[in-house]
């Protein structure tokens, strides 16, 4: 990464929906390294809003895996109760609902009725609801944005530089706000960084479709400088098998690790060995030594 590279603010955002395994820990220590290079500070941010999934315990792995592996972190709240009283979404909740006003005013999203079954084998939204006119205020509907699907998206990349793209089909009506009254990821996601002015995003390719759709519906919210926001997504850790990790894989949490006695330093020397790099690590700082050139996508 170029040391003549200087942010204000990054952030290491998990969710409390799983245990924490080694590739968030990967992305923590990469995320960690690009702030410690260009001067960046770093917020730790824990999105809480998907409730079905939420559990305190997911909260409390948050803490004790950063504090276990010694991940700095500079901005944010250092245990469950400074999360609850100050940090937590909930709390920022009126900042969502006049994003979520605004695109209404503006006639920019729409009711939809569809159901995650119905729509389990489309790749893109086949735009059912989007003639249908429904009430914004019916019961149990998603608010959809209207795509306009040739519309070019700028992403800043680093170190690659800009580059202009559409949105992929999967993104095509995405919604905005879901069934139970919360705002959707990719809203609730650019308001926060917004608020915590972050100009630095760190996060795995599998989030590249969530970046273009962040930054399209930025450009549909009142006057804000998102488009400023500089990007940089890295590899990500796989399993055997070539698949994502997931919070579900049990084997792969830091949790189970620390119960079969691993320490620090062999929790890292097993995530640098399943990386393949070349010499041993022991920490966050000597495991990103060795990641420029190898994780860049």
């Amino acid at each position: 990464m170029s040391e003549s590279l200087s942010f204000g603010r990054t952030r290491i955002a998990p969710t409390p929906s799983g245990y924490l395994h080694l590739g968030n820990v990967l992305s923590f220590v990469i995320t960690v390294a690009w702030a410690r290079r260009t001067g960046a500070k770093v917020l730790l941010r824990i999105d809480d809003l998907d409730r079905e999934r939420y559990q305190p315990a997911y909260v409390q792995d948050i803490f004790d895996t950063l504090n276990f592996l010694e991940l700095p972190w500079d901005e944010g709240p250092r245990n469950v109760a400074e999360f609850g009283q100050q940090y937590s979404q909930v709390h920022r909740m009126p900042l969502y609902k006049e994003a979520l006003q605004a695109l209404v005013q503006d006639g920019k999203v729409f009711s939809c009725t569809c159901s995650r079954s119905a729509l389990q084998h489309t790749v893109a939204y086949p735009g059912t609801c989007r003639n249908k006119h429904y009430p914004l205020d019916m019961n149990q509907v998603n608010w959809r944005l209207y795509i306009d699907p040739t519309a070019p998206i700028h992403i800043k990349g680093v170190p690659s530089g800009t580059i202009t793209t559409t949105l992929p089909d999967p993104m095509q009506d995405f919604v905005v706000r879901k069934k139970d009254g919360f705002p959707a990821y990719q809203l609730s996601s650019i308001i926060d960084d917004l608020h915590f002015e972050v100009d630095l995003i760190v996060r795995g390719s599998d989030l590249w479709p969530s970046t273009l759709a962040q930054l399209y519906l930025a450009a549909q919210l009142p006057s804000n400088n998102f488009s400023a926001v500089s990007f940089f997504h890295h590899a990500l850790l796989t399993g055997a098998n070539g698949s994502k990790l997931s919070k579900s894989a049990g084997d792969t949490s830091i949790q189970f690790l620390r119960k079969e006695g691993y320490s620090r330093t062999a929790v890292y020397g097993l995530l640098g060995g399943q990386l393949g790099v070349a010499e041993p690590v022991s920490d966050w700082v000597s495991l990103a030594e060795q990641l420029p050139g190898l994780l860049a996508t």
